[in-house]
């Protein structure tokens, strides 16, 4: 059954594209986070490792809101790790740093999903896709929250 939302077909793939782009971001940093709350160790383990199981679960839920707005407007959701690697800017982590390494990383990390769900503004602009605009808006407030948080930790 054909779409009729009010927002052409070449629009509504290119925003599903650049949502894709923002999944993988987000399930990168997902990724990222859950590994550092199972390894990290140090001074600050019990207030890191708490921390980052609550900034985890919240990607959690983003990635779920994130796949059915690209369903919503009618393509399939990236779904595979290779998926995710062609289109992630955030690199893998593969060893174990120091705990700040891995603040550094996560703020790395939101700043980037920050970046690219921004660089689709126009995209939503140009569509008139409000739904998208509002979804990438309170992504964004989330992560600069959460990296102001990181940061935070960081200073002396």
């Amino acid at each position: 059954m054909q779409i009729d939302i009010g927002i052409n077909e070449k629009n509504r793939t290119d925003i599903a594209t650049g949502l894709g782009r923002v999944l993988a971001d987000s399930y990168a940093l997902y990724l990222k986070t859950h590994n550092f709350h199972w390894n990290v160790t140090g001074p600050m383990f019990q207030t890191l490792h708490t921390m980052f199981e609550q900034q985890y679960t919240e990607l959690a839920m983003a990635v779920d809101e994130l796949a059915e707005r690209i369903r919503s407007l009618g393509a399939f959701a990236p779904a595979s790790f290779s998926a995710y690697s062609e289109l992630s800017s955030i690199p893998e982590e593969k060893g174990v740093p120091a705990a700040k390494d891995m603040i550094k990383q996560l703020v790395e990390g939101h700043e980037t999903v920050i970046k690219t769900a921004r660089a689709l503004y126009p995209l939503c602009d140009e569509a008139d896709d409000d739904a998208t605009a509002d979804l990438l808006t309170q992504r964004i407030q989330i992560h600069e929250k959460t990296a102001w948080m990181l940061r935070s930790l960081l200073e002396a």
